[in-house]
């Protein structure tokens, strides 16, 4: 089998992997607190033998694909909304979040309160306070910069925030939640919440329209290029096997 046969599957497997990558990160451009992924690639050396003397086997030899997805952490830009119940983050925290699955994080601080008084996000996941969950009595709530939330001037809890050291891998479970690995949460020293505001997603748009394009050419270049090999084989088939 041509060497340049399987370098194609291979690249038209990652070009599809990353074209479901750009076309989620488009989706959401519109979503509170979103976090963009970016693609990476590696090669893979296709060969069993340690060493490789034919720059040409090693050329042909060695495939493109997709090695994952990180998240862009960057900050998406905050818009006053003029609802109280509103949260944005300045810096780099995050808003800790009870779920089914777990403890999970999230930039999203479009809250509400719930029939029983807690504090939950727009999905119905309580929101963590430094000593549990919050509880909102009735009443003008205000949320401070530190993010003490106070009910007609009393004190009902204080918003949780959590960071993470460098090189933490975050990882997206659709939607604006990110799960991290055990024991990697630590308090988030230099962040501050500002209320009545939300965070956008930092997907930019034309920058995604771009990626798409292009992930979407790569994509449809590498199925030409499938569609010449088999066609090849045919051929080949055709004509040798009919001289056995």
């Amino acid at each position: 089998m041509d060497s340049g046969f399987y370098a194609a599957a291979a690249g038209l497997k990652a070009q599809g992997q990353a074209l479901e990558v750009a076309a989620h990160n488009l989706a959401n451009i519109n979503t509170t607190g979103f976090r963009g992924q970016q693609t990476t690639f590696q090669s893979l050396l296709a060969l069993a033998r340690p060493a490789v003397s034919n720059p040409f086997t090693l050329a042909t030899n060695n495939y493109g694909v997709l090695e994952g997805a990180q998240l862009d952490l960057t900050a998406g830009t905050l818009t006053t909304t003029g609802n109280p119940l509103d949260v944005g983050i300045e810096g780099r925290g995050f808003f800790v979040i009870d779920t089914p699955r777990g403890t999970r994080y999230t930039r999203n601080g479009s809250f509400q309160v719930a029939a029983s008084g807690e504090l939950m996000t727009a999905a119905g996941d309580a929101v963590q306070g430094t000593t549990g969950r919050i509880q909102v009595p009735p009443g003008q709530v205000t949320i401070s910069p530190d993010g003490t939330v106070s009910v007609n001037g009393t004190i009902a809890g204080q918003i949780r925030l959590a960071d993470f050291p460098a090189g933490t891998r975050l990882v997206s479970e659709g939607g604006t939640l990110l799960s991290a690995p055990a024991g990697s949460e630590q308090p988030a020293a230099n962040s501050a919440l500002r209320q009545a505001a939300l965070e956008s997603s930092n997907v930019n748009a034309i920058g995604s329209v771009t990626t798409l394009i292009g992930v979407q050419r790569e994509f449809e270049m590498l199925g030409r290029a499938m569609s010449l090999f088999d066609t090849e084989f045919n051929h080949i088939a055709a004509s040798e096997l009919a001289k056995v």
